[in-house]
């Protein structure tokens, strides 16, 4: 089991460092979601993502209280969302009464919604936020390379994070490689394709050549990449076996072997088009 102080920490622009490994509360109803979260800072998660559109905030927060953690001590990360880029201001103090937070440690725009044209004025907003000392680091979510090079233009701040589908159908090389010369972190969402990928005979064959879990060894993969994760699961078992990824590394040929299974094969929307009605 790995312990808090094993997860690596990243940089992230602005001297704020982000645990490669987090927990993630997409689809967890909002009435499991405190015990949920509980359980996941009690196995050694201490980075915790979750959104407005989750409507589990307050969970969260809750979890967070209870766990007798100091503040400094859990990364939480929350978004704005789709119909509310012209009120970020105050979407983010309803996000942080939900959490009964002073400060969220990442606040992402969750989609671009290009079709509203209101991305980069929220980001300005989010900036403005991040000098308020609401947000300690600002970041994406879902933005293809056109909307970072918008919101850049528009701004002059790049931001921290992309958090972005990512997992190996769906590998995103343009993308990483954009990220990579602006200097974002590339963090995953949907990393095991909603498990899709942990019976490909590949991934079962490495999983058994290291003597891990099919999870363990695509969330090996993610990590030795340089992407932050963030693994969701209510089972206590697969809780503890997704954070239990740091005594063994996968060789270059079994990176390459992964890296073969990339098909350009999403799980959700396409962020180009995806508008969602409130409540997604």
């Amino acid at each position: 089991m790995a312990h808090a102080h094993a997860i690596p920490r990243i940089a992230l622009r602005g001297g704020v460092e982000i645990p490669q490994l987090g927990f993630g509360v997409f689809q967890v109803p909002p009435e499991d979601t405190a015990d949920v979260t509980s359980r996941a800072l009690e196995a050694g998660y201490r980075h915790i993502d979750t959104a407005a559109a989750y409507r589990n905030e307050a969970g969260v927060g809750q979890a967070i209280r209870a766990s007798g953690l100091s503040r400094d001590e859990v990364f939480v990360t929350t978004k704005l969302f789709n119909d509310q880029h012209d009120n970020a201001p105050a979407a983010l103090r309803r996000s942080l009464d939900e959490l009964g937070l002073d400060f969220v440690d990442l606040y992402l725009i969750h989609w671009p919604v290009p079709s509203r044209g209101l991305y980069a004025q929220a980001w300005q907003a989010l900036i403005d936020l991040q000098a308020e000392g609401l947000t300690r680091a600002i970041g994406v979510s879902n933005f293809q390379p056109a909307h970072l090079d918008r919101i850049v233009e528009e701004t002059g701040v790049v931001p921290a994070v992309n958090q972005v589908e990512l997992h190996p159908r769906l590998q995103q090389p343009e993308l990483r490689r954009v990220h990579d010369e602006r200097g974002v972190v590339t963090e995953a969402w949907s990393p095991l394709a909603k498990g899709g990928v942990l019976d490909d005979p590949t991934v079962r064959e490495l999983a058994d050549k290291h003597d891990r879990t099919p999870a363990q060894v695509v969330l090996r993969w993610h990590l030795q990449l340089g992407n932050v994760v963030i693994p969701k699961s209510v089972t206590q078992s697969r809780i503890e076996e997704n954070l239990d990824v740091f005594g063994f590394e996968l060789d270059q040929d079994d990176m390459a072997a992964i890296e073969e299974l990339d098909r350009g094969e999403r799980t959700g929307p396409d962020p180009d088009t995806f508008v969602a009605p409130p409540g997604r």
